[in-house]
């Protein structure tokens, strides 16, 4: 039996800021808990997908479309021995929110009550503005197709504006995630965060859990990727992220790096430096 060969491409979107895409094959890797700031809104073009939402199991197959909502914790993995393939739009909430008011008259970000959908018009358009995103160099044509797929998926399944979080973040949550966020390198032991905060260590883990969906080192590990993919953008080697963000070297970091970005931290750094060639190149044209 041929064995099916992962690959996977990570990029900007050539026309809508704040919007990265995802085109990939997977076999044997994996997506750990994690969360992304904005949507992740796709369609699987072939084999199932399996991925924990919401506090349910669930499966995605070929021609289905799938959305995650931003901050949700979630999984992925291979539903099947043959993996999964998909295209996938990330765009952050106010690019979501502002084609919403225009479709809904409803200010707000919107929210989609199923994770998965069975739409074969809407999937084929936003295949289509992947597609276009992907192999065009128009990136007026990669633009309208992809607006005009977020008015149909918000039109048909969406559910009007309501704001980003239900309920407020403890405190003591806040104040646990500044700590952290302010030395990411060298972070505070547990005891040490338990103790400036006034509250036991198994307090402490489990408030944050149910806050957040994740436990203060994985959130931790996330937020070192998040500032890594910062450093990345600039223009920064991956050894230098790895070194500037707390991970022990480049291998340690691209293990974590591709379980929640999808490619390595080297390919994702490579897209970002060849599309700031293409707008220099064109802004001297």
């Amino acid at each position: 039996m041929r064995q099916v060969r992962e690959v996977a491409r990570h990029w900007r979107h050539p026309g809508v800021p704040d919007t990265d895409l995802l085109r990939a094959r997977y076999v044997t890797h994996t997506f750990g808990r994690h969360t992304h700031s904005g949507y992740a809104i796709g369609v699987i073009t072939d084999g199932l997908e399996a991925f924990d939402y919401r506090g349910g199991f669930h499966q995605a197959g070929g021609g289905q479309i799938v959305v995650i909502e931003p901050d949700r914790v979630h999984t992925g993995s291979a539903g099947g021995p043959a993996g999964w393939a998909y295209r996938m739009f990330y765009p952050e909430p106010a690019v979501v929110a502002a084609v919403a008011a225009e479709v809904t008259g409803v200010r707000g970000t919107p929210s989609f009550p199923r994770a998965i959908m069975d739409d074969p018009a809407t999937a084929g358009v936003l295949a289509a503005a992947h597609r276009a995103a992907y192999e065009t160099a128009d990136p007026l044509a990669a633009t309208t197709l992809f607006l005009q797929a977020i008015a149909m998926l918000v039109s048909r399944h969406g559910s009007p504006g309501r704001g980003r979080s239900a309920r407020p973040r403890p405190a003591v949550v806040s104040q646990v995630q500044e700590l952290l966020a302010d030395q990411l390198v060298d972070p505070p032991a547990l005891d040490e965060l338990a103790r400036r905060v006034g509250m036991s260590q198994y307090a402490l883990v489990r408030t944050f859990r149910a806050s957040t969906g994740l436990p203060p080192h994985r959130w931790l590990v996330q937020q070192r990727v998040t500032k890594a993919r910062a450093l990345l953008d600039a223009g920064e080697v991956p050894a230098a992220a790895a070194a500037a963000t707390g991970f022990a070297d480049q291998a340690h970091l691209t293990r974590h790096f591709k379980q929640f970005v999808g490619v390595t931290p080297g390919a994702y750094r490579s897209e970002r430096l060849s599309k700031n060639v293409q707008e220099i190149r064109c802004q001297r044209s």
